[in-house]
């Protein structure tokens, strides 16, 4: 039996711009499905675990497109709950060179926001798990969806499940006090913390010194500064941040840190070459997590983990299709992208 890794969030219907065009330029949309939570269950399946994912869709048939390509996926759709309005939509317009891409959110009303704990069964989802993932993006969509986040961090840990949060911070759902209000609040329950420099600031405000993320300038000492600060105040088992040196919107620079209260480790650095970034971190966060569930150690969890991302920038689409073997020969060092016959 394949270890179960439970994950929940929202699925959303993603429409993006074919061919590097601007909004006002395209006459059609490129149309896949993806968010944070489901794009981690289906990396996870895509590596041999059982990746269960939790939501709730319109009982409409774009909900059930949605749940299809999860399915496609083997990613485990059997307590997505159905109801409420709507799913969410996002748009995305892919950018190149040093015009950045644009994502422009069309999710409020969202079937997800409107949740209520009664419709999840935490007691069967969790039966089997030794893993619960979830993200900042779902507690920011509405109170609802805040306390749903809350009892399910709360059920995991009651059942001695490891839980990881990725904090990634959506500006565009709720303001930093709020976001800081309950993300303090949930991380009591979180074993294993992924976010990058700027989510660790606006979520729980720990900053790391003489890093400007605009500038592409990298100062680690600053993170192991917020680490440490991380560590004392909740406890995490595991810190990791990814690392991104924005060249430009094609190119980046692309490692993480991770720390478990001893050491800190930074991981080899792939300079990448950007096809779609769009969950590039929840790659990271899924690689990291088939790593640690794998019975790796902390050093090789990361180095999976950053490996599976560098993967995913080359991927388009929300999801990373990259394989088990793709990832680990590009660990063993081969990067070179040559055809394989």
């Amino acid at each position: 039996m394949s270890k179960k890794v439970v994950t929940l969030g929202e699925i959303m219907l993603r429409l993006s711009t074919p061919d590097f065009k601007r909004f006002v330029q395209a006459d059609t949309f490129d149309i896949t499905y993806g968010g944070g939570e489901a794009n981690v269950a289906a990396a996870l399946c895509n590596y041999g675990l059982n990746g269960t994912f939790v939501s709730k869709v319109p009982d409409n048939p774009v909900g059930q497109s949605a749940i299809n390509h999860l399915r496609r996926y083997g990613v485990d759709t059997q307590f997505i709950v159905r109801g409420g309005d709507r799913l969410g939509i996002y748009f995305l317009e892919t950018g190149a060179s040093m015009r950045a891409s644009q994502v422009v959110y069309d999710r409020s009303g969202a079937s997800i926001s409107t949740v209520d704990i009664e419709e999840f069964d935490f007691d069967k989802i969790f039966e089997g798990a030794v893993w619960f993932h979830t993200t900042g993006i779902t507690p920011a969509l509405s109170n609802k969806a805040a306390a749903l986040t809350e009892a399910a961090l709360k059920a995991a840990k009651a059942k001695g499940i490891t839980t990881s949060i990725d904090l990634n911070y959506r500006k565009k759902l709720w303001t930093k006090e709020k976001a800081r209000e309950v993300m303090t609040r949930l991380c009591q329950y979180v074993d294993v913390c992924i976010g990058n420099e700027e989510d660790a600031d606006t979520t729980l405000g720990f900053k790391a010194k003489d890093t400007d993320v605009t500038k592409g300038e990298l100062d680690l000492d600053g993170f192991k500064d917020v680490f440490k600060q991380m560590k004392e105040k909740f406890g995490f088992k595991f810190i990791a941040s990814s690392l991104r040196e924005s060249h430009s919107a094609s190119d980046n620079g692309w490692s993480a840190l991770v720390y478990d209260g001893n050491e800190f480790y930074h991981t080899k650095k792939y300079n990448v070459r950007i096809v779609d970034r769009v969950g590039s971190g929840d790659s990271f966060a899924s690689g990291l997590i088939y790593g640690l569930v794998s019975g790796m150690p902390m050093a090789e969890a990361a180095e999976f983990g950053v490996a599976a991302s560098a993967l995913k920038h080359t991927i388009p689409g929300d999801l990373n299709h990259a394989t088990l073997s793709e990832v680990k020969e590009l660990i063993k060092g081969d990067g070179s992208g040559r055809v394989q016959r």
